[in-house]
């Protein structure tokens, strides 16, 4: 008996979920992160051993799937995707972080948002 009241509770969490599609209402590239995963030290140039950090900034109840790509002169050197499920504002943090550092250069960093390109920034490790 019990285990049915967990299933139908689990059930009704899952069906009580949003299903508005995620609004996204900015980005933010840093060098650190705070504890509710927006950037703490906001930067658009980098050294070679920094970590890059995304924070995609969404607002109000929705779901969807983020995409971050980093790419250097065109070519793709790092992708994460996250499917996220939020009931109110929220901050969803990406992490790049090169083993032997990072190649000096222009940097692009785009987000999409369930296939759609919301924003392109560009950034410089010097």
């Amino acid at each position: 008996m019990r285990t049915a009241a967990v299933i139908v509770a689990a059930l009704w969490f899952v069906a009580c979920g949003p299903t508005e599609p995620l609004k996204i209402v900015g980005i933010q590239t840093g060098k650190t992160l705070n504890t509710d995963h927006s950037v703490g030290k906001h930067a658009i140039s980098f050294r070679p051993e920094d970590t890059m950090y995304v924070s995609v900034l969404s607002e109000g109840r929705g779901k969807g799937t983020i995409t971050v790509k980093w790419s250097l002169y065109g070519r793709a050197l790092h992708e994460v995707t996250k499917k996220v499920a939020y009931n109110d504002q929220a901050a969803t943090d990406f992490k790049f972080q090169a083993a032997d550092g990072f190649p000096v250069g222009d940097y692009t960093i785009d987000v999409t948002v369930d296939g759609k390109l919301f924003e392109t920034r560009r950034v410089k490790v010097e």
